[in-house]
């Protein structure tokens, strides 16, 4: 028996488990308050049935004395006209007839307090399903934003704002060590464009020099002097040939 019931009590708890995790709360309201609703038409019914019950026992009661009194006046009329047994008969059914009225009006008084205490039971009822039905709605909306705080909970709970965070950064970093990248390499390509337009415009003053000298040179091989230079500072036939062949060779 202690396996049994040790069993069975597992398995209670595992079916009050299982339906706790099932009850949504709102079908629950809801199908309470037509539950309630129904009670409410039952006991309505019964009521009416007491009641009927209670009239037709009150009009029972009211024959049965009304029989009385008619067997009383025949006791009467027959003790009158010297019929003194007839007048014992007579008395004798007026008895019984008095016995049940009697009997009837207890039933009545019975009948009475049971008809009260069922009024007050729907009047209490009534009250209840009033309340339940304005109490319905808000406890459905409590339900609802229980629910949806639920899940943004766990949402939040799923959420990892220092891992976001962290993310964030790293790419952050990335993103300013590729800047970092972009502009080291503009200028580092900004210094070597300065430096061929350095050596270009540097160059063309070379040539432009160069240039100037051989026309000098070719001007005094040729007799010619340059302007402004005095004839002493012409250089000798052999040193302008040997230069204009170094000139030539360049």
């Amino acid at each position: 028996m202690g396996l049994l019931d040790r069993i069975l009590r597992v398995i209670r708890a595992n079916l009050n488990s299982l339906i706790s995790q099932v009850e949504d709360p709102e079908k629950i309201l809801e199908q309470t308050v037509i539950d309630m609703q129904e009670d409410l038409i039952k006991l309505r019914q019964a009521v009416a049935q007491a009641i009927a019950t209670q009239k037709r026992t009150e009009r029972q009661q009211v024959q049965a004395e009304a029989q009385s009194r008619e067997w009383y006046q025949r006791a009467q009329l027959a003790l009158q006209k010297g019929e003194e047994t007839l007048a014992r008969e007579a008395l004798t059914r007026r008895k019984t007839y008095q016995d049940t009225a009697d009997a009837l009006k207890g039933q009545i008084e019975q009948q009475a307090g049971i008809v009260t205490q069922m009024k007050q039971n729907m009047m209490a009822l009534e009250s209840k399903l009033s309340e339940a039905k304005t109490k319905k709605d808000m406890y459905i909306a409590r339900a609802r934003s229980a629910k949806a705080s639920e899940k943004l909970n766990e949402m939040m709970g799923k959420y990892n704002p220092t891992g976001a965070m962290a993310t964030f950064e790293r790419m952050e970093q990335k993103v300013l060590d590729l800047e970092a990248r972009s502009e080291a390499i503009a200028e580092l390509n900004a210094d070597k464009l300065e430096e061929r337009f350095a050596q270009i415009e540097g160059g063309s003053d070379i040539d432009s020099e160069l240039a100037a000298m051989k026309a000098e040179l070719l001007g005094s091989s040729s007799g010619q002097l340059p302007s402004g230079q005095p004839a002493a500072s012409l250089p000798e036939p052999d040193d302008v040939a040997r230069l204009r062949s170094q000139l030539e060779e360049s």
